[in-house]
């Protein structure tokens, strides 16, 4: 039925389920056990839908992600979240882009579940802390605690993302001009000093298997790049993850979506994702919804 509280906030739930997870595959599950849950509920005792939902999908995300956490220690290389490609109204909502930023996805990896569970809720959906306790089985006290713990610990690793769209496409139509070209100066001139590149190829794709920087040595590993390739692979930018993006041979040999950091008009941080397990959602316009 279209007026059922669990259709007018899908898109929602995935949001909340895919900012615990980082994966669309497995905030698709997550919504599907909720769904089936919500089935059976008596709808006559659930005063507030929205929330009653919200604690649904959390509590659900909270068993996923100590599951995938343990998976996660096996994973060959570096693990970047899912790529999904967004809409502009995303891209729009400050607060929504840089909360689904591959970026600051990669920086909630470095969290607890319960924790990254209680920043989610309470920094990008506004949900009180008494139902954040419902959901996470906490006391509001210690989810207070865990809020401010969690927030410290985010703060000194975030990127500031204050950039404009209209930035984000200049600097990024730059590094692909320069990659292009294969043109060493052009890359030295649009990257960060400190320029960190972190790839994910998951065992399944060529990607370094830890993360390097510089802008010298990441310079000279991007120059070479048309070098070994037959033919210089179509390159395209989208909107990834809230934020201008730059998509490589796509569905390709050399299949990569790579998402930046732009800080004071250079690229601070790249995500290369190659794993071809990760870009099937880069076709579809994901519904993301606070």
């Amino acid at each position: 039925m279209t007026d059922d509280p669990f259709t007018a906030h899908r898109s929602l739930l995935f949001t909340v389920a895919y900012e615990m997870l980082g994966s669309a595959a497995d905030a698709d599950d997550t919504v599907q056990e909720t769904w089936l849950r919500w089935a059976d509920v008596d709808r006559a005792t659930v005063r507030d839908p929205r929330a009653y939902l919200v604690r649904m999908v959390t509590r659900q995300a909270l068993n996923r992600l100590r599951t995938v956490s343990r998976r996660r220690e096996d994973y060959v290389g570096e693990w970047l979240p899912e790529p999904l490609l967004t809409s502009p109204d995303v891209a729009d909502d400050v607060e929504l882009a840089e909360s689904v930023s591959i970026a600051m996805l990669t920086v909630l990896e470095t969290l607890g579940p319960t924790e990254r569970a209680v920043l989610v809720l309470h920094e990008v959906f506004v949900v009180p802390y008494d139902e954040i306790a419902a959901a996470v089985g906490k006391s509001s006290a210690a989810v207070r605690q865990i809020a401010h713990r969690a927030r410290e610990h985010v703060a000194a690793r975030r990127p500031r993302m204050t950039v404009s769209r209209e930035e984000q496409q200049r600097v990024v139509d730059r590094f692909l001009t320069a990659l292009t070209a294969g043109d060493l100066q052009g890359l030295l001139d649009v990257l960060a000093p400190d320029v960190v590149v972190v790839a994910d190829g998951g065992g399944l794709a060529p990607a370094a298997l830890r993360p390097f920087r510089g802008r010298a040595r990441v310079a000279n590993a991007l120059s070479r790049f048309t070098a070994f390739v037959p033919a210089t692979p179509p390159m395209t930018t989208a909107l990834i993850n809230g934020a201008v993006a730059a998509r490589l041979d796509p569905g390709g040999e050399f299949d990569t979506a790579i998402t930046f950091v732009i800080e004071d008009g250079l690229i601070s941080q790249m995500h290369a994702i190659r794993n071809p397990q990760k870009l099937g959602r880069l076709d579809t316009v994901a519904e993301l919804r606070r």
